[in-house]
């Protein structure tokens, strides 16, 4: 990801839609989704052609090479995942559009994938899990729920318990083998 800067990854997004919608990306529709001039548009078709993730001819219009289709869909799967980690939070769908754009340049691939992985377990979890509810009443509230500083503290006991058994067995077990 490091390779490119925001502005080139979101002309390659751009040309990955405008293929996807329309069979074809040209220069005018680069620019008109950009909100840029044409001769903007050339200029980084020419430098996106020469580092290999367009296929750019003056005319004939622009095509992504394996390199730029990979890119533009690692790009598409970072803002969908961030999008839906954002609105899951309780972010707004316009503020979650807007920071998952800006993030999903800068994120490293390795936290990417532990969000994917989040994001899936908690939308495979039962109907409202019980923790986004608790979520919620926090962003309300200020406050943990009762319910979760209940279960919280039976946690830490359970923990405690759990450390003690091991050290006893490890105890143990060192003494045994000293006779």
């Amino acid at each position: 990801m490091n390779e490119l800067s925001e502005s080139e990854g979101d002309y390659v997004e751009t040309i990955h839609n405008l293929i996807g919608e329309h069979g074809y990306a040209r220069v005018a529709d680069i620019a008109t989704t950009l909100h840029v001039k044409p001769p903007s548009v050339t200029s980084m078709l020419q430098k996106l052609d020469e580092r290999k993730f367009v296929n750019y001819s003056r005319y004939r219009g622009v095509i992504l090479t394996p390199k730029g289709k990979l890119l533009a869909e690692t790009l598409a799967r970072r803002y969908r995942t961030l999008k839906r980690l954002l609105t899951m939070m309780g972010v707004s769908e316009e503020s979650a559009e807007k920071d998952a754009c800006e993030i999903k340049h800068k994120i490293h691939s390795e936290s990417l994938e532990k969000l994917v992985k989040f994001v899936e377990f908690v939308e495979s979890a039962p109907q409202n899990p019980p923790f986004l509810e608790h979520l919620k009443y926090y962003y309300r509230t200020g406050k943990r729920p009762k319910q979760c500083r209940v279960e919280s503290e039976v946690n830490k006991k359970s923990s405690r318990a759990r450390v003690n058994t091991e050290t006893a067995v490890s105890h143990n077990k060192k003494n045994s083998s000293k006779h």
